[in-house]
């Protein structure tokens, strides 16, 4: 099962028996080291609203009223919203400063632009690739798509626009969304980056992983369930999860892909299972690991594999007792403050690699 884009599948929510809706984007906030820029709030024309352009509040507010407005006119509207300093504070921004948030009219038929946009990033993303969507902020609704392989869907009205804003995206754009502008009449274009879900792979089908899970998917990640139990890894107890393996969880371990993409968390609270998969993640490029222990038997387990040549360097990736310290006691407490650390630790990760944007999750 392929996890859903958050913001695509939200798109497919609120289209789904809906004739026409308005989109709400949040696609410029002075002075921002947060992840607000690219948050949508969608509103269908029957009042249901999904998503939210912030964490709530006045520009949610004023989000939803514009909305209604648009529907009512049919006409796009770009709005700049000053916010007093207490308001920046809420969002992230360093003091005052300024928003920008588009909402533009859209047709649920599968044959408008923006819908058809979204469905060409949605095959990119549940193929394993990542693309572009490129839509002028003038709210014209044309979207120019750039899938990683190379192709292009829609444009933007002709082919040397296409090419010059094209170039102009691929540039800019990294994991956060950003406006360029095209040199040749100043028009500016707002582009979203689309791209396939981070993978966590959870080792361990205990209870902690069913919540972990649950969590997981609305934060868009994408969750592999390990186990050797055949009675535990099954999809009646997980049925949030992308994928359940049942096997031998060394050798699942070495079969996941080694990247910055891939977070490892064992769960598992038993050595036979837990050695085999630290021996081979520990020397893997995964961007975190973390191992639910005490204290104590965290630092015997590390002891254990410095025994077996692995370096101080190597063992100091181990997130061990595993999870944000908020006192967790419970299995679903547990998997709050495990996935709490995937956030701050991936969030640390993207701004390490570039700063100024947003967090991956």
């Amino acid at each position: 099962m392929t996890t859903p884009h958050p913001t695509l599948a939200r798109f497919d929510a609120v289209r789904a028996g809906e004739a026409r809706l308005a989109m709400a984007t949040l696609v410029s906030a002075t002075g921002s080291t947060s992840s607000i820029v690219g948050a949508k709030t969608f509103v269908g024309a029957s009042g249901r609203i999904v998503g939210a352009v912030t964490i709530g509040g006045c520009i949610d507010a004023r989000a939803a009223e514009t909305a209604d407005r648009v529907l009512a006119g049919n006409a796009p509207e770009l709005l700049d919203i000053a916010l007093a300093d207490e308001e920046a504070w809420d969002l992230g921004l360093a003091c005052g400063g300024t928003v920008q948030l588009l909402v533009e009219p859209v047709s649920a038929a599968s044959d408008d632009p923006v819908a058809a946009a979204y469905a060409a990033a949605a095959r990119a993303v549940s193929a394993g690739r990542r693309a572009l969507v490129v839509g002028a902020l003038d709210g014209a609704g044309a979207r120019l798509v750039l899938d990683a392989d190379g192709t292009r869907h829609g444009s933007l009205g002709d082919g040397d626009r296409d090419a010059r804003v094209a170039a102009l995206a691929q540039a800019r754009s990294a994991a956060a969304p950003c406006v360029v502008a095209d040199p040749s009449d100043g028009t500016s274009y707002f582009v979203e980056a689309f791209a396939p879900p981070v993978t966590v792979a959870i080792f361990g089908a205990g209870e902690v992983a069913v919540v972990l899970t649950r969590i997981a998917r609305e934060l868009g990640l994408h969750t592999v369930i390990v186990d050797a139990r055949a009675r535990y890894a099954t999809r009646e107890r997980f049925p949030d999860a992308g994928e359940v393996r049942v096997g031998d969880p060394g050798a699942i371990a070495a079969q996941l892909p080694a990247t910055s993409d891939t977070c490892i968390v064992i769960v598992s609270h038993d050595y036979k299972f837990e050695l085999p998969v630290l021996r081979h993640v520990l020397r893997a490029p995964v961007g975190y690991i973390g191992l639910m222990s005490s204290r104590k038997r965290g630092a015997a387990l590390r002891e254990f594999l410095a025994a077996e040549g692995f370096t101080e360097q190597e063992l100091a990736r181990m997130h061990s007792p595993i999870g944000v310290p908020i006192g967790a006691r419970t299995p679903a407490q547990v998997a709050v403050s495990i996935a709490a650390e995937l956030v701050a630790v991936r969030a640390a990760a993207v701004q390490a690699a570039a700063p100024g944007s947003g967090p991956a999750v």
